[in-house]
């Protein structure tokens, strides 16, 4: 169990991100047509996971929008923005942020991701949702790089992550 703070206030999450070096776990999440997606959906390529509660809070929109800009130029990398909000949701804000170089995926028919990551967070107001996090797992399927931001109201180390490719 990981102790993060949110606003100030200490929160948990159900237990502790990957280690490095270890096989990244798969997943089951929902992109915006529907369709489900796996890890065996990127084999071979580099994926940043940006994790975070709810697009529609402030620093969980910067983060997307900071990716972003970031995976412009990045070759053969996917940055993965996952979150238990509906898929109409983020692709609504994408469509209305114009972006376009990164995929969303939602966590919302089960569990699946939350409990491969151990990332949800088990108490306080946010109980339910996911804690704000990245993940890099490299071609090789292994993890590279994991951040648990210790305050949710905080953005990600991006840079760190992407020195971690």
């Amino acid at each position: 169990m990981a102790t993060i703070t949110f606003k100030g206030t200490e929160v948990h999450t159900a237990g502790d991100l990957p280690a490095v070096g270890s096989p990244a776990p798969d997943f089951k999440l929902t992109a915006g047509n529907l369709a489900d997606k796996t890890l065996a959906d990127y084999a071979g390529k580099r994926i940043i996971l940006n994790i975070f509660p709810s697009i529609d809070t402030g620093t969980c929109a910067a983060s997307v929008r900071a990716f972003n800009e970031k995976a412009a130029g990045l070759n053969d990398t996917v940055v993965l923005c996952v979150s238990r909000d509906l898929p109409f949701a983020q692709g609504r804000f994408c469509a209305a942020e114009g972006i376009s170089n990164v995929e969303t995926l939602s966590e919302y028919k089960d569990s699946n991701f939350s409990d491969a990551y151990r990332l949800r967070i088990v108490d306080g107001p946010l109980a339910g949702l996911l804690s704000r996090a990245v993940v890099v797992i490299g071609e090789d399927g292994t993890v590279k790089y994991t951040e648990q931001v210790t305050e949710i109201a905080n953005e990600p180390d991006y840079d760190q992550a992407l020195a971690a490719l």
